[in-house]
């Protein structure tokens, strides 16, 4: 029988193999000379400097190892939706889509049920599919956006359907069609565009009043749920059914079956931990289960809405597969954004990982679970291990055909979604999504390969999930620390992938797991690096061999190729060179600042000192950064202690690279280019990719600039550096 999906592997592999084989014999020259070549001891010799040098660059060799596992054999996955089709019809399993979102000032409700209306839409049996809002904010405000989208879904998925248009987000499509396209549809498209432009006018004024008016509240008992005092931190769980996919009068306006549509808010009190974004998710496993039950879960993040109307498909490929499909716990697609600028001004594309990266981890086991694009069976969302015999039900959720009590079931679903429903129980342990990290989608996803399952990444050619990306140097930063900072906590937790995938994952698999987990401590040795050998230059410390010495061709061969390669993959993978360029200032900044506050918060965790948290990034921009953002103008505008290690870190350079050419300009205390060249050469790269920095902080005068008092702080902090003597 034809297989549903194909496995191909990427060429170029001996190419790029060879290329790997003579860096890593570079390093290994290099580690050698920098343990052999150690300065005698004594005042001014520079021999803690060189040990120090020698232990950065023992990390950035072993993490150089480890980042190799998914670059030695990428593969690419296709699909062959037509044999999907022809095999199967109409007997396709049901799907549960799972929406969360958290705060409708940071995820605005028109930003989410754009979201949702997009999903609502997709190419597949709408009895078979049902979409649940899990609103953590508990908000009315988020309630009626969703009310009034179950109102324009009735127009919009006959016109998505009868037209094939993509996107399927009305957000997306109307800033992106022209309704002169298509003449035969001008009218209906004119239309179509007037509703949604009002529904949206009318959540954006009840978000900016912060209330539903009157009369609107008596169109649904749903609103009635608002009439106690409650807040977003304390209130009874919500649920709601607004469209039932299962009663025949749920149609749209051309007499055709709508998606089940569902809002929940599961129970909060302050008394009671609450597990953020997994105790969510875990709530939506049990709600779905009286409601739909399907086997397929779907979960997508508020701001990813879906641009291919064909991805269930395309996962199902996967799933059903009569040669593989038993085996495959997970699909997995990648992250992608529609707000990214031309070249990239804060390296937030994730080119590199979604072309390089996690296709290579599907080679050896299956990529990460990633939090959103992702489809679940949901036997093993329940904590389900693999057996030989193990053979999914797939027509679960569609037995039960006879009309319900929408009372009765969403009573019996707000029992599921209490705060003390889980105690005493294994939900956030075995069962569910995992709990105790600030990245639980990563550390379910381990549990689930753990248990034998495997997973498959798709990246088709068509993104299937498109969203908005962070925009300012401070939204970056927040993300990322919060990434790391969750990684970082695993690897050093029992869920170490060396320790808990130890003879349950191949040690490649491992690897490309902690690839992520050991982003946090690659703060310390670049900073060290950032530091030392500059101030090497300004002291006259030599940290590396003469430029006359066959030493320093390893050091140069190692560091040219491995930048050439960078940006080989980058172009490849769609970036620019000056997109190329950008992420590596990001690398830096990203470095210094996200992961060192996550390994400083990680130890503050294991120590007891502080306990676990979850900030949401921020999906909206104010029109002077948004302008900025455009003109690819880095903003940061207040101040933090971020910026002044930035600003710190980019002026240290300067100040040494000033100096120590001065010194070798004038000869002074025998400093010469021949002895300090990499020394030079790194500064001055250092100089060069900081140049935005100076910019912000002596020549801008716009309100995106650094904050005067965040150089001043630098400038202070560069004296103090400039006395501590290279021993």
């Amino acid at each position: 029988m034809e297989r549903l999906f194909a496995t191909e592997k990427l060429g170029g592999r001996e190419l790029y193999r060879f290329h790997a084989v003579t860096v890593f014999v570079g390093i290994c020259l290099v580690l050698y000379y920098r343990a052999t070549h150690v300065p005698a001891g004594g005042p001014g010799s520079g021999r803690a400097a060189w040990l120090g040098m020698l232990a950065a660059e023992l990390w950035f060799s072993f993490y150089w190892v480890i980042t190799q596992s998914v670059r030695w054999s990428p593969i690419r996955r296709r699909t062959f939706k037509d044999r999907l089709a022809a095999r199967y019809g109409e007997r396709l399993p049901c799907v549960d889509i799972f929406v969360c979102t958290a705060d409708p000032r940071s995820e605005p409700p028109s930003l989410v049920i754009s979201t949702v209306l997009s999903l609502m839409a997709y190419n597949y049996p709408a009895e078979k599919l049902s979409v649940y809002l899990s609103d953590d904010g508990g908000s009315i405000l988020t309630f009626y956006a969703l009310w009034e989208a179950s109102a324009f879904a009735k127009h919009w998925l006959p016109f998505c359907k009868r037209y094939n248009i993509e996107p399927r987000s009305p957000a997306a499509y109307f800033s992106e069609s022209d309704k002169s396209d298509d003449r035969r549809i001008l009218k209906e498209w004119s239309f179509i565009k007037d509703l949604y432009e009002e529904m949206t006018e009318r959540i954006d004024s009840a978000v900016m009043s912060g209330k539903i008016p009157e009369e609107i509240k008596v169109n649904h008992k749903g609103f009635s749920e608002w009439n106690t005092g409650i807040t977003s931190k304390d209130h009874q769980p919500i649920v709601q059914i607004l469209i039932d996919g299962k009663d025949r009068n749920a149609v749209d306006n051309e007499g055709n079956v709508l998606p089940t549509l569902v809002y929940m808010a599961r129970e909060k009190r302050p008394q009671y931990h609450h597990n953020f974004k997994a105790g969510a998710m875990n709530a939506l496993i049990r709600v779905s289960s009286v409601i739909s039950n399907s086997p397929i879960i779907m979960n997508v993040d508020c701001d990813m809405y879906s641009n291919n109307s064909d991805s269930i498909r395309d996962a199902l490929c996967f799933f059903l597969d009569e040669e593989m499909g038993h085996k495959i716990g997970f699909v997995q697609y990648p992250q992608n954004y529609n707000n990214m600028t031309k070249n990239n001004i804060y390296g937030n594309s994730l080119h590199v990982i979604n072309q390089v990266e996690l296709s290579g981890l599907d080679s050896v086991g299956g990529p990460l679970y990633i939090g959103t694009g992702c489809f679940h069976r949901r036997e093993i969302l329940c904590g389900r291990m693999l057996t030989k015999d193990y053979k999914e039900d797939w027509d679960g959720g569609i037995k039960e055909k006879t009309q319900r009590c929408i009372d009765q079931t969403e009573e019996k679903a707000k029992s599921l979604s209490t705060c003390t429903y889980e105690h005493n129980t294994q939900w956030g342990n075995e069962i569910g999504v995992k709990y105790g990290c600030p990245v639980e989608d990563v550390i379910t996803g381990l549990a689930i390969h753990c248990r034998g399952w495997e997973s498959v990444y798709i990246n088709p050619p068509r993104a299937a999930f498109i969203g908005v990306g962070p925009t300012t140097v401070a939204q970056t930063i927040l993300q990322h620390k919060r990434w790391s900072e969750g990684n970082f906590s695993i690897f050093l937790s029992k869920y170490c992938p060396f320790i808990f995938g130890h003879g349950n994952t191949r040690l490649r698999h491992q690897m490309g797991y902690s690839i992520y987990g050991l982003w946090a401590p690659n703060s310390l040795p670049t900073l060290y690096y950032c530091i030392i050998p500059s101030l090497g230059l300004l002291k006259g410390t030599p940290l590396y061999p003469e430029i006359m010495s066959p030493w320093i061709t390893p050091f140069i061969y190692v560091s040219f190729v491995k930048n050439m390669y960078s940006l080989y993959e980058a172009l490849l993978s769609g970036d620019t060179l000056r997109g190329w360029w950008n992420g590596q200032r990001m690398w830096l900044v990203k470095r210094i600042t996200s992961y060192l506050y996550g390994v400083i918060d990680t130890i503050r965790k294991l120590l007891g000192l502080s306990k676990m948290g979850f900030a949401v990034t921020p999906k909206v921009s104010d029109e002077d950064e948004s302008k900025r953002y455009e003109q690819e103008i880095m903003e940061f505008g207040t101040s933090s202690p971020e910026y002044v290690i930035i600003a710190t870190i980019a002026l240290l350079n300067l100040v040494c690279l000033v100096g120590g050419l001065s010194q070798i300009m004038t000869g002074a205390g025998n400093t010469t280019l021949n002895v300090f060249f990499l020394q030079v050469i790194l500064c001055g790269v250092l100089v060069t990719i900081n140049i935005p920095i100076y910019e912000a902080m002596f020549v801008r005068k716009d309100r995106g600039r650094i904050p005067f008092t965040v150089t001043l702080a630098s400038i202070g902090f560069v004296m103090l550096a400039l006395l501590v003597p290279i021993i």
